[in-house]
């Protein structure tokens, strides 16, 4: 009896290629689409189905890897307890489906630890912030209320000693404890500056309805955020500003094929750095200094619609690039935010996108469990109503875009990896928490669900209002 054949799971044709939704194994870590002929493509559209001799001729070079037999077919799970995991952390086919494993039962991450080590983050890594002589302030940073933005607070303002202005961007769906969180840092951090700011509704319901269009949830930040605030920035002559980003986050980025490994070293690039000041001297335009270059290429990237230069680099993402359509519903949003772009970088006054490596100054890691302790004592912090939530910690609706970004790729809708589903992933890798706590988090936290979510009501009643 003649075999039936099969695509195999996760590979779907686009275009003369065939592209894999997954996480491959290190060898093809970044090898997610395979070149077809015409003529593939037409015997691939008819699958399943038998092959002729003269089929299975053509299709030669894709048997057994992209074209396969019943028995060859991967099966994906439906839910974790169908999953299988990594042997060395949390990583499983469920929340990542299409994910690879080794010969030992390890995951492309853990497969990649040694290589990926050194990836500390996509803006300059920095050690210390200077005292600055020409503004009020020595850094600013983009403040929620979650622990990993008050954990920065905290650093810079109690431990350095230095004058922060903290930057809010007032959601409607900012959670309770993030809401006492920060009332609470108003009334401890006397040498902080807090800024909140607040787009009015009818507008934000412009923004964010084509947002869930584009992408299934409404989560914005902290691009819009940049957008508001960078003009306060430039006003404010802010010699430096951070985003609050952990290490799993900024690793997150290399894995979901969004930054190149050279990305994560473009600081250190001393002859591309000496090329675009070149060019910059020849237009008048004073040198760029560390960290500079990314706020001008972060920036740029939500002022355009379109941008070849972000995408050599490796910076533009299908997440920022929906938002900067739904952002152009409101297009009176966009020329204050280019005009502030064109004074900093004709006057060199541009505040330096930077980042602290929040390792180093825990003293090896960064460990969820001592770090809550020292935000709930020195700064007021109001944890979660669960003590088990370790991710993100500052919104209600977070779960939901876990949940949109998990169905939409989990349908092959899109290419982009679940962030949570990385970073949960990175911090087991990392062992940042036990197996059992992040097995737990999973379950109960994230948006790991093929079911629709109940929290994603607030989301929609909002922009249906």
């Amino acid at each position: 009896m003649p075999e039936k054949y099969f695509l195999q799971s996760r590979w779907k044709p686009e275009g003369n290629k065939l592209y894999y939704y997954g996480l491959r194994n290190k060898e093809n870590l970044f090898r997610n689409s395979v070149k077809i002929t015409s003529e593939q493509k037409r015997i691939i559209s008819s699958l399943p189905g038998e092959l002729s001799e003269k089929e299975v001729s053509v299709l030669k070079n894709l048997l057994g890897k992209q074209v396969v037999t019943e028995n060859e077919l991967r099966k994906i799970p439906k839910s974790l307890a169908e999953a299988r995991f990594c042997k060395n952390c949390c990583a499983n086919d469920f929340i990542i489906p299409g994910i690879e494993f080794d010969e030992n039962g390890l995951c492309p991450m853990c497969q990649t630890a040694k290589d990926t080590e050194n990836l500390k983050s996509v803006v300059p890594v920095i050690k210390q912030i200077p005292h600055s002589e020409k503004s009020r302030f020595d850094v600013a940073l983009f403040y929620t209320g979650g622990k990993d933005s008050t954990f920065l607070l905290y650093y810079l303002a109690k431990v350095k000693k230095l004058r922060v202005l903290a930057l809010t961007w007032e959601i409607p769906f900012i959670s309770e404890s993030a809401k006492q969180s920060i009332e609470n840092a108003k009334r401890i951090f006397s040498n902080v500056e807090f800024i909140s700011r607040k787009i009015c509704d009818e507008d934000l319901r412009k923004i964010y309805k084509k947002l869930y269009e584009l992408s299934k949830n409404t989560c914005a930040c902290p691009s819009l955020a940049y957008i508001i605030f960078y003009p306060e920035l430039v006003a404010n002559r802010v010699p430096y500003f951070m985003a609050g980003n952990e290490p799993v986050q900024m690793l997150g980025l290399y894995y979901n094929h969004m930054s190149p490994k050279f990305v994560y070293s473009l600081s250190e690039n001393k002859a591309l750095s000496a090329i675009i000041n070149f060019g910059r001297i020849l237009t008048l335009k004073p040198p760029l200094k560390n960290g500079q270059f990314q706020t001008l290429m972060t920036m740029g990237q939500l002022s355009r619609k379109n941008s070849a230069v972000m995408d050599f680099f490796g910076y533009s993402n299908p997440l920022v690039s929906n938002i900067v359509k739904a952002i152009n519903e409101v297009p009176e949003l966009i020329p204050p935010f280019k005009k502030a772009i064109r004074i900093s970088s004709r006057s060199g006054n541009i505040p330096a996108f930077v980042h602290l490596d929040f390792d180093e100054i825990c003293g090896g890691k960064y460990d969820w469990k001592n770090v809550k302790t020292t935000l709930t004592e020195e700064c007021g912090w109001v944890p979660p109503s669960s003590d088990k939530k370790a991710l993100h910690t500052s919104c209600k609706i977070e779960r939901c875009k876990d949940h949109s970004q998990f169905l939409r790729f989990y349908n092959c809708e899109s290419k982009m990896i679940p962030f949570s589903a990385l970073e949960i992933s990175l911090a087991s890798r990392n062992k940042l928490n036990s197996r059992e706590e992040i097995i737990y988090e999973m379950e109960n936290f994230l948006g790991f669900s093929l079911d629709e979510l109940p929290e994603c009501s607030v989301m929609c009643d909002y922009i249906k209002e």
